[in-house]
């Protein structure tokens, strides 16, 4: 049986380790991407001696020069690569959105939305090598306009334009890339209010239910889906 190779961004910590560790405890080959080179090689080792087939390789989604390196790393280490998981992101501004200006939501952008556009045609060649190639977007349910503007919600989700912004972006580049690239399964999730960095561990959900839907669509068979937006129940909301 071949073996499934994969790459995680922003898999140092959190969301990201979490995914490395159940793909690569399903006996696959696993690229931990981040761009811290310490903490990368650390949790790289750790699993390593844990018997996991998983290598460290540098990645910044907001360096194009970075980006390139590393699918040159992947291409003369495996050949291709099967899945790619979109996983590094940052929160933004919390201030209000009329006390927020352009500048304010660079950064978030530029590791959110363009960091994953960076990094899927960077490695677009590579998921073309596959039999079955993915891509999964970690995106989030504040992205998600049908749940913001649930009365369900209203007064829990203060008004700001940075993370939830960014999250709405990456889904509408979700569905652009599936339905451009129809060789392959092209998907979004929502991992849900997972205790992570980002939120100051102040999530009710462990990391494990976090990447229940990350996993799901990620070893979703041929006949998955693509263009979907998904949580660890199932189809969600756009």
């Amino acid at each position: 049986m071949t073996t499934t190779i994969a790459l995680v961004t922003g898999a140092n910590k959190g969301l990201g380790r979490e995914t490395v560790r159940r793909l690569a405890a399903a006996g696959w080959q696993v690229f931990l991407a981040a761009r811290d080179t310490a903490l990368g090689e650390a949790a790289a080792a750790d699993f390593t001696a844990a018997g996991f087939d998983v290598r460290f390789v540098p990645l910044d989604v907001t360096s194009d020069e970075s980006v390139a390196a590393a699918a040159d790393i992947v291409k003369a280490t495996a050949g291709r690569l099967d899945v790619l998981i979109n996983n590094a992101g940052i929160g933004g501004p919390r201030s209000a959105p009329s006390e927020t200006g352009p500048d304010d939501l660079r950064a978030v952008f530029e590791t959110n939305v363009f960091g994953p556009v960076r990094v899927t045609n960077a490695f677009v060649g590579l998921l073309r090598l596959s039999d079955h190639p993915r891509i999964v977007m970690v995106s989030s349910g504040v992205g998600s306009i049908a749940t913001v503007t649930d009365p369900k919600w209203q007064g829990l989700l203060p008004p700001a334009f940075g993370y939830p912004s960014t999250k709405a972006a990456l889904n509408m580049l979700t569905v652009m890339y599936a339905s451009e690239l129809g060789e392959m399964k092209v998907n979004a999730i929502d991992p849900g209010y997972t205790a992570t960095d980002l939120n100051g561990h102040s999530g009710f959900q462990t990391v494990t239910e976090g990447t229940d839907a990350v996993v799901a669509v990620a070893t979703a068979d041929r006949d998955g889906p693509t263009g979907g937006f998904f949580d660890r129940t199932g189809p969600t909301s756009w």
